[in-house]
């Protein structure tokens, strides 16, 4: 069961993740939900597609862009539609 924390919150849970170029990606449901606040901010990869992103906002603090998904990923990561990952600082233990 793998667990991203970020300011002592668990943010997603899951035994279903998926690790791909050693980030894991957390089932859309597994994800809560309450802590994620869509941003305006995305980027390109090359053979995922177009990813979103989430700042993360736990007790009034905020991490900007921490979390990304692929809404409409490309084919080659067709696997990881929905899928949330994190960085800057949130822990997946």
């Amino acid at each position: 069961m793998k667990k991203a924390v970020w300011n002592g919150k668990v943010i997603a849970e899951s035994d279903q993740t998926k690790v791909i170029e050693g980030n894991y990606y957390f089932p859309p449901e597994s994800v809560r939900q309450e802590y994620l606040k869509e941003t305006d901010y995305h980027t390109t990869c090359p053979w995922k597609g177009k990813a979103s992103y989430y700042n993360i906002v736990v007790d009034g603090d905020v991490n900007r862009n921490a979390a990304w998904y692929y809404p409409e990923p490309n084919k080659a990561a067709s696997e990881i539609k929905g899928y949330v990952a994190f960085w800057n600082g949130v822990k997946v233990e």
